[in-house]
Parts: C-alpha cells; sequence; structure tokens
C-alpha cells in the first residue's frame, strides 16, 4: 500500500469511528445497521467491510484506541519522576482529565454493556503499565500483583461511581479522593527506569 492509500484508509476508518459514536448517542448498538454507520461516514457497505467485520469490531477498535491514549494519561501522572507519593493527586489528575474529556466513550467502555469484557481490559491496560514501570517502595505483606489488581479494579469501582453520578465533581476532585484512598494502602512508588 502506498503512503496515500495509507493515509485514505486511516481517514476512512476515522470517519467511520466518528460516525459510529455518533450514532450511538441516538440509538443502542444492536438497533443500528451497517448501511447507516457507512452513510454517515459518506462511504458505503463495501469500504465499511474492507475494514471492519461488524459494529462489535469497529467499536472494538474504537476502544482500543482510547485505552492506548489512556495508558499514555496514566504515564504523565509519574513521567520524569524517580519516586512518587500515593497521596499526591496530580499524579491522578491527567487520567481524570482524559476520562472527563471523553465522557461518551469511557461511559461506554466502563459500564460494560455495549462491549462484554471492555471493564476487564480498562483494567488490564493500567495493570499491565503498573506492573511493569512502577514498583511500591516499601514492602508489603501482601504481593505486588495482588495489590496491583486491587487498587486497579478497586479504581475501577471509583470511575463508575464517578460516570453515575454524571461526572458531577471535578477531575482534581475526584483525583484528590482517589489518592487518598491510595494513601491509605500504600505510601511511596518508585518508577522503574525504561
Amino acid at each position: 500500500m502506498t503512503k496515500k492509500e495509507d493515509r485514505r484508509s486511516a481517514r476512512t476508518q476515522k470517519k467511520l469511528k466518528h460516525a459510529l459514536l455518533e450514532l450511538l448517542k441516538e440509538k443502542e448498538l444492536n438497533d443500528l445497521s451497517i448501511t447507516e454507520v457507512a452513510q454517515y461516514a459518506q462511504c458505503n457497505r463495501v469500504t465499511f467491510y474492507s475494514h471492519y467485520r461488524d459494529l462489535h469490531a469497529l467499536l472494538a477498535a474504537i476502544f482500543d484506541d482510547y485505552l492506548k491514549e489512556l495508558i499514555t494519561y496514566f504515564r504523565k501522572g509519574y513521567h520524569n519522576l524517580e519516586r512518587f507519593s500515593s497521596d499526591d493527586e496530580h499524579l491522578h489528575l491527567p487520567l481524570f482529565e482524559f476520562i472527563y474529556q471523553n465522557q461518551f466513550v469511557f461511559s461506554l467502555i466502563l459500564k460494560g454493556e455495549v462491549v462484554p469484557g471492555s471493564q476487564n481490559q480498562f483494567c488490564e491496560s493500567i495493570v499491565q503499565i503498573s506492573s511493569t514501570e512502577l514498583r511500591l517502595s516499601e514492602t508489603t505483606e501482601i504481593e505486588i500483583p495482588a495489590l496491583n489488581y486491587f487498587l486497579t479494579y478497586g479504581s475501577l469501582g471509583f470511575f463508575m461511581y464517578w460516570i453515575q453520578q454524571d461526572f458531577k465533581d471535578s477531575p482534581k476532585v475526584m483525583a484528590k479522593k482517589l489518592a487518598y484512598l491510595q494513601n491509605k494502602m500504600f505510601k511511596e512508588a518508585i518508577v522503574l527506569e525504561e
């Protein structure tokens, strides 16, 4: 494929993703057709099928994109640090801001109703990064992987609570609350060299 074809393909995929997200604001996924999404994206069904097998595959690709970007924001919290205190709310702020800016998509991901397993995908994305790039500075009687899963899946519940409250609190307030909760579990973490 030439660069021109690659750009065109990427542009078409972007239009299809945008179309599906816009249509999901009006209808449930099971009530949508590929024809509707393709027409909204100003392409045809053949073009759709050249990129995705069905609407679930398209939505999964959207979720993958957002979860990859979520990891970037998760890393921003401890970028250029050697160690950090768990009660530092600024560590969590980029993550909350990104979720807040993309409320609709993260509501779909975290509720897990549209794509089964999307909650686990969210958590596993964070678990993978935190288990390979961070470690606790103090010793603990609990195995680090168990603590990592506990904190990550507990944070999932915290994000879901925020969604259920219709994002009432600001990202800064939520980051402060999560820092408070995590500080009850551990005091300090060390960033491993890349």
